[in-house]
């Protein structure tokens, strides 16, 4: 079995035929999609999607490209929304959360104060709830770590779409994270990429896709929207890169997305779907 450890299935590139996408992730063999949230008007989108059938489950949070158009008593809905949904199986993470300095107007500044701040009260949460959390790395691998590192202890997740230097990779490895390989892994120019989904670990690393965005190289105009039926392929070019089988590769992946998100590991064993792991 595969797991999509990050999808945004809610989003609208996917209205017009979002039961024929589950439907052939499904057929993939995909036995658990994440679908994690970016903002307080998804929150119940997200919620409600991952109850719509039975693969799905979901993470609540502020995504970074969201703060500017956030506000603090978001931070408290937020935390409403994760202590109504605590009992609830199909919540496994706080996410997506991070920071992002790649889009020039949100990387300094009074913006890039209200990123950090979210992002630190969104930690806190995690603890809070003992929550793990999806992490959003973009260009500010550094910065994560930092506020990380100030906690009392690390909440643990996944370093999503992870691109940085090894150092970085070791960093957030020490402190519980898992590296979050997708599309991007499969295009031969990232090389960064490559060598961090070929030397780390398997124990460390987690399938995703990001979906509809970050497309693998096989995907080519003018259908580029990605979708959760990718994994395995996505799984089958790790392996090719690492020079395993797949199925192991697959399954060591879905072993690590379970130990990262407990909370997934222990509702795919109640399913019956972590026999063969």
């Amino acid at each position: 079995m595969a797991i999509d450890t990050h999808c945004h299935l809610d989003a609208s590139e996917f209205d017009a035929d979002r039961s024929k996408v589950i439907g052939a992730a499904q057929a993939a063999g995909v036995r658990a999609i994440v679908i994690p949230a970016i903002a307080r008007f998804n929150f119940n989108t997200v919620r409600d999607l991952a109850h719509s059938f039975p693969e799905g489950y979901y993470a609540l949070g502020i995504h970074p490209l969201f703060v500017r158009q956030s506000v603090e008593a978001d931070l408290a809905h937020l935390r409403d929304a994760l202590a109504a949904s605590i009992t609830d199986s199909r919540l496994v993470a706080i996410g997506e959360i991070g920071l992002d300095f790649f889009v020039k107007d949100i990387a300094s500044g009074e913006a890039r104060e209200q990123q950090e701040f979210f992002y630190v009260e969104q930690l806190k949460l995690a603890l809070e709830f003992e929550l793990p959390v999806l992490l959003h790395v973009r260009r500010s691998q550094d910065i994560l770590l930092k506020h990380l590192r100030r906690l009392k202890r690390s909440p643990g997740g996944i370093a999503h779409a992870f691109n940085g230097s090894d150092q970085q990779a070791r960093a957030f490895l020490d402190l519980g994270f898992a590296l979050g390989i997708g599309g991007a892994m499969t295009f031969t120019r990232a090389l960064q990429i490559r060598r961090h989904a070929a030397d780390t670990g398997l124990d460390r690393l987690v399938l995703e896709t990001d979906s509809p965005d970050i497309p693998p190289a096989w995907l080519q105009a003018p259908d580029l929207r990605n979708t959760p039926g990718q994994i395995p392929r996505i799984g089958a070019s790790l392996a090719e890169l690492r020079g395993e089988p797949t199925a192991a590769v697959i399954d060591a992946t879905t072993a690590t997305a379970c130990r990262v998100l407990p909370r997934l590991g222990l509702a795919l064993a109640r399913r019956g779907d972590l026999h063969d792991v």
